[in-house]
């Protein structure tokens, strides 16, 4: 679920970077693209483009934080074995060393010899 939330994240930043490129600005950028002159007032003029592209701007935004957090949960929560990087299994080690280890405080004493 992480690598799919991975891929959405990345989707989406590219297309908040488009949208913040395409938006006017003091030196023009890539604003001029959808212009001209619309008697109607429709998507593509100047002040549709505007609203069109901020609330674009804004749910492409939302959309990057929500992700962002979700990652950022998904990425606290801990595995089953957290110190453990490389799992470690029978076939993996010699034998012997996975067998449990006993204290000689916990096993019984050796029975006396008689003599």
């Amino acid at each position: 679920m992480t690598a799919f939330l991975l891929v959405i994240h990345v989707c989406v930043a590219a297309a908040l970077v488009g949208t913040i490129l395409l938006q006017r600005s003091d030196g023009g950028a890539l604003g001029g693209i959808g212009g001209g002159s619309d008697p109607f007032g429709g998507v593509m003029s100047s002040r549709g483009s505007a609203n069109l592209l901020t609330r674009t701007t804004a749910v492409l935004a939302v959309a990057f934080m929500g992700i962002s957090l979700l990652l950022a949960v998904l990425a606290s929560i801990p595995d089953d074995d957290p110190l453990s990087v490389v799992p470690i299994t029978e076939e993996s080690l010699p034998g012997g060393i996975l067998e449990p280890v006993t204290d000689e405080a916990d096993s019984e004493p050796a029975p006396p010899t008689g003599e």
